[in-house]
């Protein structure tokens, strides 16, 4: 399997080897529960965890405390805990997942909560900065992120080719500041940095 995240996005040489101690714990953990798609273990750093990293250049101010929805196997919440140091809120429903990034949360010595409950369900305080990939159209993010962010906090959503109809559709629900920021690892993919939040008419 190739380890391209280290180059791809720089990190240390500790936060690769607590990186790669994610990765084997992954890989293990996905022969009995789909953490990730089959296809997708032997690109595991380039489509899941350097992915991941590349939101890093979006906040360069790390916040103290940050909210991922639909954390499932841990990208992007858990993989920045490790990388960065923020401690993370990880909101996922499935228990099973839950205890994957509890096991993973601890033998990588991340800063991180688990939170087993749906996102509309949880009792977390809001954060500076909620994060969220391959969950649910930007919309519902919104509609999801809004109570968890606090007054001035940030969103950031990486999102694939269909990007634009999203932001077209959400612009019918939502008033937002939108910046749009290429993604280093993938030519298709852009991050949406997206703040000043306020549903349309109020």
């Amino acid at each position: 399997m190739k380890q391209p995240a280290d180059a791809l996005i720089d990190v240390s040489r500790e936060t690769g080897a607590r990186l790669r101690r994610y990765a084997d714990l992954l890989l293990q953990w996905n022969r009995t529960i789909n953490l990730v798609s089959r296809g997708d273990e032997a690109l595991l750093w380039e489509r899941h965890i350097a992915d991941s990293l590349a939101l890093i250049p979006a906040f360069p101010d790390i916040p103290p405390r940050a909210i991922d929805l639909g954390s499932g196997g841990g990208c992007p919440g858990l993989v920045l805990a490790i990388a960065t140091g923020c401690h993370f809120d990880l909101i996922e429903s499935d228990h099973r997942k839950c205890a994957f990034l509890r096991e993973a949360a601890r033998l990588t010595a991340a800063p991180a909560t688990v939170h087993a409950c749906r996102i509309e369900d949880a009792r977390v305080a809001p954060a500076p900065l909620v994060t969220a990939r391959a969950l649910a159209p930007l919309d519902k993010l919104l509609q999801w992120a809004i109570p968890l962010l606090t007054p001035n906090g940030v969103c950031l959503f990486p999102k694939g080719r269909t990007v634009d109809q999203e932001l077209t559709a959400a612009a019918l629900q939502w008033h937002m500041r939108v910046i749009q920021l290429p993604s280093p690892i993938d030519p298709a993919s852009t991050i949406l940095r997206i703040s000043e939040i306020a549903r349309v008419g109020s």
